[in-house]
């Protein structure tokens, strides 16, 4: 595999291995890729809770266990406000 990176990572990598934590440029990619992947695999793993969230909210809201959303944020509003004050 032949990847032009440019000049900006080019450079990054060049100094990486002038630190001396890396022997090479393909240990630096790998690193690299192997950030992302990690990075991949939680997002989807953050995806999947926050679909599961929402069925449950969904299925909720079909049996009629919700809140009104105008009265909530109004005491959220309000919360907020009495908090503000409080701190002066």
């Amino acid at each position: 595999m032949n990847v032009n990176l440019g000049a900006t990572l080019d450079n990054f990598i060049a100094d990486l291995l002038k630190t001396g934590l890396y022997q090479s440029q393909s240990e630096v990619v790998r690193e690299g890729l192997r950030l992302l992947k990690e990075r991949e695999e939680l997002k989807n793993l953050r995806l999947a809770e926050l679909r599961k969230e929402i069925a449950i909210g969904s299925e909720q809201a079909d049996r009629g266990e919700f809140v009104d959303g105008e009265k909530t944020f109004a005491e959220i509003r309000r919360r907020s406000v009495a908090r503000k004050h409080a701190k002066r």
